[in-house]
């Protein structure tokens, strides 16, 4: 099995498709580096894909130290992958967990990514919900380690914002759920206290946030709720950066999907390799009448 090492010793389980510019795809909380097939399948016939399991996700390893888990770990997990496979710069593609990190990446390494695409990124980034959204991921992580993984999947792959995957492709969604009941529960448990439970709303960097110049693709589902105004947000402030809603569509765009998300994001990419994605043009922006709800205090 390949696998890259992380900074502090943990082994990271990846797989490769294909061969060009590289693609390095970030899972999110409830899935594996399997969740990214269609796009691996896809985009592997013009680039070299990699997609790989975070740590705490077998096989990659799964440490035992629950200090281990941390967003920067786990952000510097995605820059090993990179060192490991000696790619200087990738096209850096995440969903939810895999967006905050590539975000991350971007923020830390600048000069390591080509562009960003984040999908479904930003949930808890509200300013009224950030507090509970850490105590609904320490409760998360309780579960799995009271109850395992199979039994956390029969609810949590039933939250709101995944019933669409459910209505729109039942054998998808049974497919996805029944990966997530594969997890390791004391890897999942660690993710969702450590990561998911401890990691700050993205409106705390929205100054280096606003410096970054890579260009960047913002991809939610309308009825992915908590994830809309954290899209907005990145939209508004990222320069480079242009937004999609897709509709129908809860947070799991890139399964619920896959022929919409591929498209966009391939004319992303093509756009970006030529040089015409560019930052925006200060004229388009209208002058705001109200603060934007991510510069507001809560309550």
């Amino acid at each position: 099995m390949p696998y890259a090492k992380s900074p502090d010793g943990v082994k990271l389980y990846y797989e490769e498709a294909g061969s060009g510019t590289p693609i390095v795809f970030v899972h999110e909380f409830a899935s594996d580096h399997r969740g990214w097939e269609p796009q691996m399948r896809e985009f592997g016939k013009r680039h070299r894909c990699i997609a790989y399991s975070a740590r705490g996700y077998t096989p990659s390893d799964v440490p035992a130290d629950k200090s281990a888990y941390s967003y920067v770990h786990v952000m510097r997990d995605c820059v090993a992958v990179l060192d490991h496979l000696g790619l200087d710069k990738a096209h850096l593609i995440g969903l939810s967990m895999g967006g905050y990190t590539a975000l991350q990446v971007a923020l830390n390494h600048p000069d390591r990514v080509r562009s960003l695409v984040l999908a479904g990124t930003g949930s808890g980034s509200e300013r009224w919900y950030t507090a509970d959204f850490h105590r609904h991921s320490q409760a998360i992580g309780d579960q799995f380690e009271r109850e395992g993984a199979a039994a956390v999947s029969a609810s949590y792959g039933m939250s709101p914002s995944r019933i669409p995957f459910e209505l729109k492709d039942p054998r998808g969604f049974a497919e996805f759920t029944a990966r997530l009941a594969e997890h390791d529960a004391k890897g999942s448990a660690n993710t969702s206290r450590g990561f998911q439970g401890a990691r700050p709303s993205l409106y705390d960097f929205e100054a280096d946030i606003a410096r970054l110049r890579t260009p960047a693709l913002i991809v939610v589902g309308d009825e992915d709720e908590r994830c809309i105004e954290p899209s907005l947000f990145l939209k508004a402030t990222l320069p480079a950066a242009g937004l999609v809603m897709l509709p129908k569509s809860g947070h799991v765009v890139n399964l619920e999907e896959p022929d919409l998300f591929n498209q966009f994001v391939g004319d992303f990419i093509g756009r970006t390799e030529a040089g015409r994605w560019l930052a925006r043009d200060p004229r388009t922006v209208a002058t705001a009448k109200v603060t934007p709800a991510w510069n507001r205090k809560p309550g």
